[in-house]
């Protein structure tokens, strides 16, 4: 028995978008899919009662922040993640790998792992992927993700060629090194860059080991949007249909939507959480900075067009002020709006694909939303 499964749905005759079902040890929940981020066990300002409440079914937590602090080993003391946090639905945890490369400036890659520097003290470290493996194990997630090499975007020929083979060569290690394949499930990650023939030799490779689940890694990492939508066009043919898809690190609402189009089924992202402390809200109709001025003596909702607690019950000017004063509250409510929005978003998703129609919806939303105006701020 597999710790996850997933069944497909439905495909849409209008885009090829996938309808699809997961099941983990903790629960069941429908693709494409949006996952809030819980970096340190928790979504920020977020309690988990919340998160069910806007009908989250997944979020993710990160192994490297998790093991600096407070410890993977307190973490299964207290009965891993689920007890830890209190929180009852589907976990995937990240393997580190992301952070690694990315927060450190020294890092030292070997055939071993990486060695490197906590950014918070700058300790030295060292990760790999046995490490990765046991740290996740210790966590208890019901998702863990194989350590890999995160190139630069962007990058040679050569240097991905490299770093695509590492990766290959890292993913057999962390499957021998996975200790709980009955309750973890472990997901590979597929990289390659913007080159085609290294994403298809990262999938095949990957493919050929049988994991039970397939990472799309590597982008939103600086590219424009027209590379990763060309990447994802190429990359998923090769991943199988009867395991579930996961493109890290994306939470727009335009990408979530192309994405999905492109045979995507789970996503994560900071974005919604923090943009919201700045005071920037997603709505029907675009990007609203709550923040400014202009909203001072506005009392409609953030969205008239949302049915979430925070735009039945607060008005902008009353947000505004709250943030403006550095009320924690008031980021309560932009982070609960925000994560609502995109969980509302997938929702409708779901909706579209399973009428056929989301090639109408999303030139309908991207109308309503603005992404086709020349002046469009995206995130």
């Amino acid at each position: 028995m597999t710790a996850i499964r997933y069944e497909l749905i439905k495909t849409c005759k209008q885009t090829g978008a996938r309808l699809g079902r997961v099941t983990t040890p903790h629960s069941t929940f429908e693709t494409p899919v949006f996952m809030p981020v819980g970096t340190l066990a928790t979504v920020k300002t977020m309690s988990p009662d919340e998160l069910k409440e806007m009908g989250a079914g997944i979020i993710l937590s990160n192994t490297y922040h998790l093991w600096l602090r407070p410890g993977e080993d307190i973490v299964q003391e207290a009965g891993g993640l689920h007890s830890f946090m209190n929180w009852d639905g589907s976990i995937l945890t990240d393997s580190g790998g992301f952070q690694v490369f990315s927060l450190s400036d020294l890092r030292d890659i070997t055939e071993e792992g990486v060695h490197f520097r906590n950014h918070l003290n700058g300790e030295k470290l060292f990760l790999s992927p046995e490490k990765a493996m046991q740290i996740q194990n210790a966590l208890g997630s019901d998702i863990m993700m194989a350590f890999d090499e995160c190139p630069p975007y962007p990058a040679t020929p050569e240097y991905m060629k490299n770093s695509v083979e590492r990766t290959s060569r890292w993913a057999e290690r962390c499957l021998e090194a996975h200790s709980r394949k009955e309750t973890q499930g472990l997901f590979g990650i597929v990289q390659g860059g913007e080159y085609e023939e290294f994403r298809k030799q990262s999938a095949k490779d990957l493919v050929s080991l049988d994991f039970p689940g397939y990472a799309v890694g590597g982008l939103s990492v600086g590219e424009p949007k027209e590379v990763m939508n060309r990447v994802l066009e190429f990359t998923t043919p090769w991943l199988p249909e009867n395991k579930p898809r996961y493109l890290m690190g994306v939470g727009s609402p335009d990408s979530l939507i192309d994405g999905s189009i492109r045979g995507i089924d789970m996503f994560d992202c900071v974005l919604p959480t923090r943009i919201a402390r700045n005071g920037t809200v997603m709505t029907s109709v675009g990007r609203l900075v709550v923040r400014n001025a202009k909203y001072a003596r506005d009392f409609t909702p953030l969205d008239p067009n949302c049915d979430c607690k925070v735009c039945k019950n607060y008005s902008r000017a009353y947000i505004r002020h709250l943030i403006r004063c550095n009320e924690t509250f008031g980021i309560r409510l932009t982070t609960y709006h925000n994560l609502y929005f995109l969980l509302k978003l997938m929702e409708n998703v779901r909706q579209a694909i399973r009428e056929d129609r989301l090639g109408d919806f999303r030139e309908e939303f991207f109308e309503q939303y603005g992404f086709n105006r020349p002046d469009a701020k995206n995130f």
